[in-house]
């Protein structure tokens, strides 16, 4: 457990700066900089060591390797709030528009492949999610009047990879994923009474939480020039944040949701592939994260087994991506995806914490290949502005409007041997 701990403690510190991504809710747009430069495809066409995040089964494929890179990023959150204050019990926020801090993060990822038969392959992937960051100044007493007010969440995962190529350009894939979480809230003290346990709902520092769960996943040849690919990761089992019992459902519960990967790369076009890839997340089947604010708040206090959450939806993403081998050392990448943003307009109060908007990423990439063993790749991508908008469900002749927009790089090494 030591040794576990200490694993943790020196990953997370690494990515401690990284609480937000590209986000299609609060999971990354894509997982290491080649599949994020076309837009987070790769369900069926797998090329580095970080492909557990995406199939597992794509491991069989990408040979002995190790890859490692660093992302940097930048996502811009704001909230508006219009209408008057009104007197209690009605709970409204101060008007005007105000800008979350903390715009630049850093985060790396690592991946490491060994063919151990002709046939079969292990590997290790490590990955991150986030989004749910936000620090808003305590001016005009915060958001919440409970002075600087804000969340963190930062997730880690550890993807240890088996595969099997079973046949001749089929393979299938396992990995028992390893994941660490941390959070704290800072600012909700005026939720106190909603809340089932008002000592542990803000201001008690960070908390940590292990987990977990697997992922599987086939990939393989459907025709000459045609591939496809598919995932399906658990809900993986977290234990609980204690220390914000009474602000989470279930007594602290914030476990990860499913998440399933199919997609299809075609290579019909000399030295060109087009993929498209569907993702599917169910962030409703996770109470913490699911639960509407209203009318669960009206009938359970924060912290119940059916407690008010975030109010998230299920989140459906399709990716279209493209590269192209210019020549034998350079190949160049792009992408798009579109997944309508899990916040509806009746949960924008409590989302002021969690604005995870975004809806379209815009992707570009590149590897140059330096030698037989060496390459560098490259991604850039920009989120453009997604604004959701509704009224404050406990003042309701106030309007909140949560906005953000994105943009961001990455660049990794890829050694083969």
């Amino acid at each position: 457990m030591r040794l576990k701990y200490s694993l943790a403690v020196a990953a997370i510190s690494a990515l401690a700066p990284a609480a937000a991504f590209a986000t299609n809710g609060y999971f990354s747009h894509g997982y290491g900089t080649i599949s994020k430069g076309m837009a987070g495809t790769g369900s069926a066409l797998s090329q580095d060591s970080i492909a557990a995040a995406t199939n597992p089964a794509g491991m069989a494929f990408v040979g002995n390797r190790i890859d490692g890179g660093i992302e940097v990023f930048s996502p811009r959150r704001e909230y508006t709030v219009e209408g008057p204050v009104s007197p209690p019990p009605a709970f409204s926020l101060q008007p005007g528009t105000y800008e979350s801090s903390k715009n630049g993060f850093v985060i790396p990822h690592f991946g490491f492949n060994r063919e151990l038969t002709d046939t079969t392959a292990f590997g290790v992937s490590v990955f991150a999610n986030g989004g749910m960051n936000t620090d808003y100044p305590g001016g005009n007493g915060g958001p919440f009047y409970g002075g600087r007010t804000g969340v963190n969440l930062e997730q880690l995962f550890i993807a240890p990879t088996w595969s099997w190529e079973f046949a001749d350009n089929q393979a299938i894939g396992i990995s028992p994923v390893i994941a660490y979480q941390r959070f704290e809230a800072n600012g909700l003290q005026s939720f106190a009474p909603f809340s089932s346990d008002a000592s542990a709902l803000s201001n008690n520092g960070t908390d940590d939480a292990w987990g977990y769960g697997y992922q599987i996943g086939w990939q393989g040849e459907l025709t000459d020039t045609l591939r496809g690919g598919i995932s399906w990761r658990n809900i993986l089992k977290m234990g609980e944040f204690d220390k914000y019992r009474g602000l989470f459902a279930e007594q602290g519960d914030f476990d990860i949701p499913q998440m399933f990967n199919a997609g299809i790369a075609w290579s019909g076009i000399q030295d060109h592939w087009f993929l498209l890839d569907i993702q599917h997340i169910r962030y409703s089947e996770i109470n913490s994260i699911g639960n509407a604010l209203i009318p669960n708040l009206q009938s359970a206090q924060l912290g119940d087994d059916n407690g008010a959450g975030f109010g998230w939806d299920d989140m459906t993403t399709v990716k279209l991506g493209w590269q192209w081998q210019q020549t034998p050392d350079h190949a160049w990448r792009a992408g798009a995806s579109y997944g309508e943003n899990p916040i509806s307009d009746e949960d924008v109060l409590f989302n002021v914490l969690a604005p995870g908007v975004q809806e379209w990423h815009f992707t570009g990439g590149f590897t140059h290949s330096f030698s037989n063993n060496l390459e560098l790749s490259g991604m850039a991508f920009f989120s453009p502005t997604k604004e959701v908008s509704g009224p404050n469900p406990l003042a309701t002749n106030q309007t909140i409007n949560l906005e953000m927009y994105q943009v961001g790089a990455s660049a990794s090494l890829g050694w083969t041997f």
